[in-house]
C-alpha cells in the first residue's frame, strides 16, 4: 500500500491502543539492543493517559482503519515518530515530517538514539542537523542519544 492510501489525522482516545502497539512493534524492530524501562502494559497506559491526552498526537491510518504510524509533537519537539515495521520506506515518515514542519514552521528538534543509524539518515535527509551527543544519562533508557535540529 502506498503512503497516499494512508490518511494522517489527529489521534483520538480510541486510537491509543493501536498507536501504542505501533510504538512497541517499531521500537522492537528498530532498536533491539536498547533496553526499555517500561513494560508493554505501561507503554499502552502512558500512550492512553498521557500522550494522546496532553500532546499533539497524529496517527497514520489505512482505509480499513488500521493504525500504521504515530507522531507526537510537544511544542517544537518532534518527540515521537514510529511506523509499523512493514510500512518503513513507504513515504509515511516523509509525510509526518512534512506535517511536523507545517505545524512548527519556526523549527523543530528531536532526540534519537546514537545506535539508530537509519533514523539519523532519515532526519538528515529532511534537513535536520545533529547538534548534541549525550551519554544517555538524561533519558529513561540510559542509552547514548543525539539531538537534531531543523530550522527553516
Amino acid at each position: 500500500m502506498s503512503a497516499d492510501a494512508v490518511v494522517l489525522r489527529r489521534a483520538s482516545a480510541a486510537d491509543a491502543r493501536a498507536a501504542a502497539d505501533v510504538w512497541l512493534r517499531s521500537f522492537a524492530a528498530a532498536l533491539p539492543t536498547v533496553s526499555r524501562p517500561r513494560t508493554d502494559a505501561e507503554v499502552r497506559d502512558y500512550v492512553r493517559h498521557v500522550v494522546v491526552v496532553r500532546y499533539e498526537t497524529w496517527v497514520a491510518g489505512t482505509a480499513g482503519g488500521e493504525i500504521v504510524g504515530v507522531m507526537v509533537l510537544e511544542g517544537g519537539e518532534l518527540s515521537q515518530l514510529y511506523l509499523a515495521p512493514d510500512r518503513r520506506g513507504t513515504g509515511i515518515g516523509d509525510r509526518f515530517v512534512a506535517l511536523a514542519k507545517e505545524r512548527c514552521p519556526a523549527g523543530l528538534f528531536l532526540w534519537t538514539f546514537q545506535v539508530n543509524a537509519p533514523a539519523h539518515r532519515f532526519y538528515e535527509r529532511h534537513g535536520f542537523r545533529a547538534v548534541e551527543w549525550t551519554d544517555g544519562a538524561r533519558n529513561e533508557e540510559r542509552e547514548p542519544d543525539v539531538r537534531y535540529v531543523w530550522r527553516p
